[in-house]
């Protein structure tokens, strides 16, 4: 499998991505009810085939796909097996891969789940992973200072669109410099101040996870700070199912829209193997439109 390791910075290569192929980022999410309406098994086989079929319409459609892990997770060794033949396959279709495992610890054990899925030939390797900073963001270091080294990305969750996050995510704070700002406007603050002294291009490789249908006020996330030189990349999930229209985009992402990835998966998903390619372009129109 071929590593994009090393070739330039992580935002430099989204960046190119967007400008190719738009901000549109297909998920890969092989759930049950997914797998049978495609008519494949609810197996480890069923999921690759799943997720062999989903970059295959995405190649030369889109720039991003997104693998949702735990829906190859829950098959064990042989899921992990499927996994590792579809991130091949994204990357050998010339997609940029962002791996959605969430991973949060410290030191050497994050450092060792970074390595995992950010370290060139890895089975596992991606160009970016979404990461999970509630045990503080200097919990991070080792994954941050390993993909800057690498020229991969990652994601660090804020914003959640999930409903039960508000009470945390805009929870604020007692105690140290970042004392009165909300939990989800702090992490958002902490990846601009990485991205404004690493970034080597207009968009830094370290992103913040934003979802689509929440409120930023209420949430104290500053998007004209996200939108400032060097852009902070936004992965906006919540379009599709959970709510989120594309035609509300500028209105919710005001200064910050220029940053977004675009995250949809059972909007398109459910448009089954004959109708997925279709349900891309149709979206990727819809996007584009929304934003001109």
């Amino acid at each position: 499998m071929a590593s994009r390791a090393g070739v330039g910075g992580f935002g430099p290569r989204l960046q190119h991505a967007v400008e190719e192929r738009g901000r549109l980022c297909v998920g890969i999410d092989p759930h049950e009810f997914l797998l049978a309406s495609w008519g494949l098994p609810d197996t480890a086989t069923g999921a690759e085939e799943f997720g062999l079929r989903v970059v295959e319409a995405a190649a030369g459609r889109v720039g991003v796909v997104k693998p949702q892990i735990a829906f190859f997770e829950r098959f064990g060794s042989a899921g992990f097996s499927a996994l590792e033949s579809v991130l091949a396959a994204a990357r050998d279709a010339g997609l940029l891969v962002i791996a959605d495992v969430k991973r949060g610890d410290v030191g050497t054990t994050l450092e060792a789940y970074a390595k995992a899925w950010l370290k060139a030939g890895s089975p596992l390797e991606a160009d970016a992973m979404t990461v999970n900073p509630y045990q503080g963001f200097d919990s991070l270091a080792a994954a941050l200072e390993l993909a800057e080294r690498l020229g991969k990305g990652l994601f660090v969750l804020a914003a959640t669109s999930n409903p039960e996050s508000t009470s945390i995510q805009t929870a604020r704070r007692d105690r140290g410099t970042q004392r009165g700002e909300t939990v989800a406007g702090g992490i958002a603050n902490r990846a601009v101040a990485w991205n404004a002294q690493h970034a080597s291009g207009d968009l830094g490789s370290v992103g913040v996870v934003l979802g689509g249908t929440v409120d930023f006020d209420t949430l104290g996330v500053d998007l004209p700070a996200l939108g400032g030189a060097p852009r902070t990349p936004i992965l906006a999930p919540g379009f599709g199912h959970q709510g989120a229209e594309f035609a509300q985009i500028r209105s919710t992402f005001g200064a910050a829209t220029e940053s977004l990835i675009v995250n949809v998966s059972r909007s398109v998903l459910a448009a089954g193997p004959d109708g997925i390619a279709g349900a891309i372009d149709r979206q990727t129109a819809e996007l584009e439109n929304a934003l001109s």
